[in-house]
């Protein structure tokens, strides 16, 4: 793997693994943005939580890196409803108004990254 490939990699999961902790530290932001058909908020953040911090450590590993990068994508669509729920309760022209509807598009960004992991290596 290449110098470059292997900081992608790194930074990728440093990224869940980041996000995850956050979830356990401070879980009321994330809960807040849980849509409503969510029968357990508190539940889908604790969970949510382990599954990223599960898929950072996952991906760092070569034999488990396909599927943490296949199952990161199903996490990233998973959480886009509350992504989408997050940018509709913003109050409108406000600073977080803003960053939501940034942030819509770059979930296919992050997507697309776990992606590069995900596929089959090409032969060489």
């Amino acid at each position: 793997m290449t110098r470059r490939r292997t900081a992608s990699l790194v930074g990728l999961a440093a990224l869940l693994a980041a996000s995850g902790v956050a979830h356990f530290v401070v879980p009321k932001p994330y809960a807040r943005i849980v849509p409503s058909w969510v029968p357990d908020a508190d539940a889908a953040v604790f969970w949510s939580g382990v599954a990223e911090v599960a898929l950072a450590a996952g991906l760092l590993h070569p034999r488990t890196r396909r599927a943490s990068a296949w199952s990161a994508i199903a996490l990233f669509v998973a959480v886009y409803p509350a992504n989408i729920k997050h940018a509709l309760d913003a109050e409108t022209g406000t600073a977080e108004w803003w960053l939501t509807r940034a942030r819509l598009p770059l979930q296919a960004v992050l997507i697309w990254w776990a992606y590069t992991f995900a596929r089959r290596p090409k032969p060489r």
